[in-house]
Order: structure tokens, then C-alpha cells, then sequence
């Protein structure tokens, strides 16, 4: 049974959420820095690589810098995942959520750039959500391969397997997609101030981690 397939219904529901939450501050990050990710770190190697070629500092100091503090990020998220034990989960939300409160306040005052820099390592302390024996189980700020488990559990299914194991792929990258959807049309309407709601859609998350996620 694969790793994905261990999980309860209420929890994979809440990793469509948090995966929900990334794409929103994905699509923030993204509008906000032209072009550049501050949890799709795959997009931001590929972009590190072009500027490299190109030879253009800027862009390499920004690709080089967003990458780095992901990394920051998850190291974060690990260390205070490993410190909570079986309140893993509600302890490295709570991570985030602060984290996203200090970037709503940090671009309240004007600070845009420390701001975004900060939301690249919220989103790498969320990968920690889900962890065992040291190893993430579900990945939250990235698709490519929730999208090849998707296409397997297809195809297992059309080879006699269980019809609706993709399903829960599904969601997850249904998740990233809709929260996308939501950050840009947020951020649309009123700029940046819509980390605001994403550092409170974080604080709500925790509280359901809390009652509904139990340690792994």
C-alpha cells in the first residue's frame, strides 16, 4: 500500500487546504517578484539556470536567494516538526502561520521584498506538514509528482486496480490550482495586503491540524 494510501479522508482533505494555502501564496509571490516562485523551487532552478546563461546578476541573486531561503524553510519546518513530536503537524502550522503574520506586517511598513523573502520560507517550513522517518510523504507547494501518481493511479485503474485512488492526487493538485486562482484574483483587488488572509487562513489550519492530524 503506498504511502498516500495510509492517510484518512479528513486528512488528505486538510492537505488539499494547505496545498490550497500555497498555491495562494504562490500566485502572490509570483505576480509580485515577475516571474519567480516562492514555493515552486523547480520553476525557480529552471529560471536560475536561464539567467545564468544570460549572465544577468539580478535575476540570479533573486533565483539563488528565493531558493535558498526555501531551503531555510524546510529545515525550519523539520527541526520544529521533529520537536513537537506527535503535534507535528499543528506545531510547524503555527510555524507557518507566524511567519505569514510577520510578512503582512513586514509589507504593511513597506518592506515588499523582505516580505516576499519571507513567504518562500513559510512555504518551505509547510512541506515539513507531513513527514515520517525524516522523509516528506505529501508534498503541499508542489505538483509534478502528485500529477505522475495521479497518471499511475490511472493507469492502475484501467488495468483492474481501485477506480478512485487518483482521486486523492486529484484533490491535492486541485488544491494548488484553486488557491492559485484565488491569490491572483486577492491580489488583484487589493495587493499584497492578501497575505493577511493567508496568514489567517494558516492560523484557521493549525486549529483543524490540532483537532483532526494526528503525529506521524
Amino acid at each position: 500500500m503506498s504511502i498516500m494510501m495510509r492517510y484518512q479522508r479528513r486528512e488528505i482533505a486538510l492537505a488539499a487546504c494547505f496545498s490550497a494555502l500555497a498555491g495562494y501564496v504562490d500566485a502572490l509571490g509570483f505576480i509580485t517578484l515577475g516571474g519567480f516562485f516562492v514555493s515552486f523551487m523547480t520553476g525557480n532552478t529552471t529560471r536560475l539556470g536561464i539567467e545564468l546563461a544570460g549572465g544577468q546578476a539580478g535575476g540570479i541573486a533573486l533565483a539563488g536567494g528565493i531558493i535558498a531561503l526555501f531551503v531555510c524553510g524546510v529545515v525550519t519546518g523539520s527541526l520544529v516538526g521533529h520537536a513537537a513530536g506527535r503535534q507535528r503537524a499543528p506545531a510547524v502550522l503555527a510555524t507557518v502561520t507566524v511567519l505569514l503574520a510577520l510578512a503582512a506586517l513586514m509589507e504593511t511598513s513597506g518592506e515588499t521584498m523582505p516580505a516576499v523573502g519571507l513567504l518562500a520560507v513559510a512555504m518551505g517550513t509547510e512541506n515539513a506538514v507531513f513527514q515520517r522517518d525524516g522523509e516528506v510523504t505529501i508534498g503541499l507547494t508542489y505538483m509534478t509528482g502528485t500529477l505522475v501518481k495521479m497518471g499511475q493511479r490511472i493507469a492502475a485503474a484501467m488495468l483492474g486496480g481501485p477506480k478512485r485512488a487518483f482521486l486523492r492526487h486529484f484533490m491535492l493538485w486541485l488544491g494548488l490550482m484553486g488557491g492559485a486562482y484565488l491569490g491572483a484574483t486577492v491580489h488583484g483587488l487589493i495587493g499584497l495586503t492578501a497575505i493577511w488572509l493567508a496568514a489567517g487562513a494558516a492560523a484557521a489550519m493549525t486549529l483543524a491540524a490540532t483537532f483532526f492530524l494526528r503525529g506521524g
